[in-house]
Order: C-alpha cells, then sequence, then structure tokens
C-alpha cells in the first residue's frame, strides 16, 4: 500500500517580517532589505505552485505602515509600482491570479490602476490564487464588515436579530476564499498583528526566526511538515474527529 500523501494547506498567510533587520545587520539601507524581501516573494510563490497551495496570501503593507517614515513609505510605494509593472504578466503566464485585499484608496491613483489591471489580466487563472493584502489591517476590516450590515439595518433589507456569525463572514475579505490553514511569521516575532483577525480564528500559526529575505524552500517545508502531524479539532474532542475525520 503506498503512503498516504502529505497534507497540505489549502490556504497559507504569511507576514513577511525581517526586511529592515535583514539590511540593518548587514549595515546596508533598510530599502535593500526590501528589495530581497521581493525576491523572497517569488521564492515563495513558486514552492506554492510546486506544492499544490491553491490561495497564498501575504500581508505586504498594514494600514499602520503608513505611520513609518515618509522617505521610506515612499520608497516601499516605488517598490511596489514596479513590482506590478514587472511581475504581473509573468504570474499570469504561470495561471497565478492576483488579487489585493485592503483600503486601496489611500494609494495614489497609479497603483490603484495597476492594481485593477493585474485583477482584470489574471481574474480567469486558477493554478493558484495570490492575495495581497496592502494598507489592510484586521481591525479596519471588520469596521468594514460592521458598517455594511449597519447599512443593511438602516435601509430595512435586514434585521438586527439575523445578524450571526455567517453574515459577519460574508462581508469580511476573503469571503469567497477557503479561511487560512497555516499562518507563517517570519523574523522571531510571535504576534499576528492586525492580519486577517477573523479569518484566522483556526487556522495553524508557525513562527520562525528566520527575516524574510532569507527565506527558502527548507523553512517552508518545515512549516509545511510541522502543519502535516498536527490534530486540527475545531472545537471538537480528539475523539471526535477520529470518528468523523478531518474537519473542513
Amino acid at each position: 500500500m503506498s503512503p498516504p500523501l502529505p497534507r497540505i494547506p489549502r490556504h497559507l498567510a504569511i507576514i513577511m517580517d525581517g526586511n529592515g533587520r535583514w539590511a540593518e545587520r548587514r549595515r546596508r539601507p533598510r530599502m535593500i532589505g526590501h528589495r530581497a524581501g521581493a525576491r523572497a516573494v517569488n521564492l515563495c510563490i513558486d514552492f506554492c505552485l510546486d506544492r499544490g497551495v491553491q490561495v497564498l496570501t501575504l500581508f505586504a503593507f498594514s494600514s499602520e505602515n503608513w505611520g513609518r517614515p515618509a522617505e521610506e513609505v515612499s520608497a516601499l510605494m516605488k517598490l511596489f509600482m514596479g513590482a506590478l509593472e514587472r511581475e504581473v504578466d509573468e504570474l499570469h503566464r504561470r495561471g497565478v491570479r492576483v488579487r489585493f485585499i485592503g483600503q486601496r484608496e489611500k494609494f495614489q491613483p497609479a497603483i490603484v490602476q495597476r492594481m485593477h489591471a493585474a485583477e482584470a489580466l489574471t481574474a480567469g487563472n486558477a493554478r493558484l490564487t495570490l492575495v495581497i493584502a496592502a494598507s489592510y489591517g484586521g481591525r479596519q476590516d471588520l469596521a468594514q464588515a460592521a458598517r455594511a450590515l449597519a447599512e443593511e439595518v438602516a435601509a430595512g433589507r435586514l434585521q438586527p436579530a439575523d445578524i450571526d456569525e455567517a453574515r459577519l463572514a460574508a462581508q469580511v475579505a476573503l469571503a469567497d476564499l477557503p479561511p487560512p490553514d497555516l499562518f507563517i511569521r517570519t523574523g522571531g516575532d510571535h504576534r499576528i498583528s492586525n492580519f486577517l483577525l477573523w479569518q484566522l480564528a483556526y487556522t495553524e500559526l508557525w513562527f520562525t526566526e528566520t527575516l524574510w529575505p532569507d527565506l527558502d524552500a527548507t523553512v517552508l517545508q518545515a512549516a509545511l511538515d510541522d502543519f502535516a502531524v498536527r490534530e486540527r479539532r475545531f472545537g471538537l474532542t480528539a475523539a471526535q474527529v477520529a470518528t468523523q475525520g478531518t474537519c473542513p
């Protein structure tokens, strides 16, 4: 009998942390670290395509990151724009669907236009959905969802008593995708930093000291190997999981 196939997460969510520290340890400007981190993004996409991961969500720029020094934010915007110009055609060729979540109205019009163009070009692709969280915050995501439901109530289309978890879940970002199965944070910090607060409720968390620009396939495989042996109970007992099979 053949050994069982390893359990692969359908949806992998990553906080890409450590770019600045990677550069500082080399006595280089922080932007050198961000450029090195962009290369790690391509490696991660390659890994997900090879392993059959269906969705990859990357925390690229948080709603709080706007408070960083103006020169760093400006340089990050140039890097973001350059990546949109260089990478989207190749992602499309490889069957990757590109999506963005977050407050895109905070970006310059040229960047927003590139976002829309990338989403339109790749909308029909199905090998991997790449979600870029940019100007995103989990609390802001939940506030937007609550506001949308409040507007439905105010318009008389919804009763307050009808608001439940399912209705709220339908309003948050990524509502049409499976929730993350595995969350990875590089850089050594052990927190989720306002990332996908609703969506990570039953996600397996994995942390590594590896700085994002040093990411390689060995680190990613270690995360997947650890995920494969975890028992995901979703509030049930181990005996119930054994009887009912793997939870969705």
